[in-house]
């Protein structure tokens, strides 16, 4: 078994499900401890831990509202108090509304901003904090809508446009201090969120899959294992970039 991640300790936002449990599962099978971070999801963070644990892995859950600063200095002093430190800082947390402009609320606005842009700066600037004298490696996610939006997802796209360009302008802040910083922006992905939306199986992913040329929907492994690869030492001379893992979706 190749353990690209042996002896390093990943904090993963937004890992209760989809994707970021997808992420959490390979990194621990990758040799990486793992925090399973959730905002109210305990049952299923809790889940994924304990599968984590049955297949030899080392994983705690830790409560935390990526959006409250409070809470985001808990949530790297409980991964300290458990393992000692930090080397990886996946920020998945994200919430996702489908909204026409005209329906478009302050409130909507501020969800959004605040979990995916402020909510990424807060972890990152706590995960900078905790990393040692050899770095470590921070990974967005963003998503494809970014560079080719859809009707109905003005603010969607908008934060993870700002998620691609923050991971641009702290690539070159950060790398002095070896600290790399990617984003993976994935294609329509088949998640339990996306089946709850309607997505999954809906309109949006037949149009979606209709334009890729592999012809489907990307499954949370297909993105978890680009994390991977981020995670290690394989990419130790890649920052500053936006990989697409859409199938070819553009």
């Amino acid at each position: 078994m190749d353990l690209k991640l042996k002896d390093k300790t990943a904090v993963v936002t937004g890992a209760s499900k989809g994707i970021g449990a997808g992420i959490a599962k390979a990194f621990a099978k990758a040799g990486a401890k793992v925090v399973v971070n959730y905002a109210s999801a305990k049952e299923d963070a809790n889940k994924v831990v304990n599968e984590i644990k049955e297949n030899g892995g080392t994983a705690i859950a830790v409560q935390c509202d990526v959006k409250n600063s409070a809470d985001v200095q808990r949530l790297f002093q409980e991964t300290k108090d458990a393992f000692g430190g930090l080397d990886i800082l996946v920020n998945n947390a994200g919430v996702f509304k489908y909204e026409l402009l005209e329906e478009v609320t302050e409130e909507s606005f501020h969800l959004q901003y605040n979990t995916h842009v402020l909510g990424n700066l807060l972890c990152t600037q706590n995960a900078v904090k905790m990393f040692g004298n050899n770095g470590g490696s921070i990974i967005n996610l963003s998503s494809t809508v970014s560079l080719n939006p859809f009707p109905g997802l003005i603010v969607y796209s908008a934060v993870k446009a700002a998620i691609d360009n923050m991971t641009k302008t702290l690539s070159k802040e950060l790398g002095p201090r070896k600290i790399r910083i990617n984003t993976i922006a994935p294609g329509v992905t088949q998640t339990e969120g996306n089946l709850r939306m309607g997505i999954t199986g809906g309109d949006m992913e037949k149009q979606m899959v209709s334009m890729t040329p592999m012809g489907r929907a990307g499954q949370v492994q297909d993105i978890a294992k680009v994390a991977v690869f981020l995670a290690s030492d394989d990419a130790g001379w890649v920052t500053g970039e936006r990989i697409t893992v859409a199938g070819g979706l553009l």
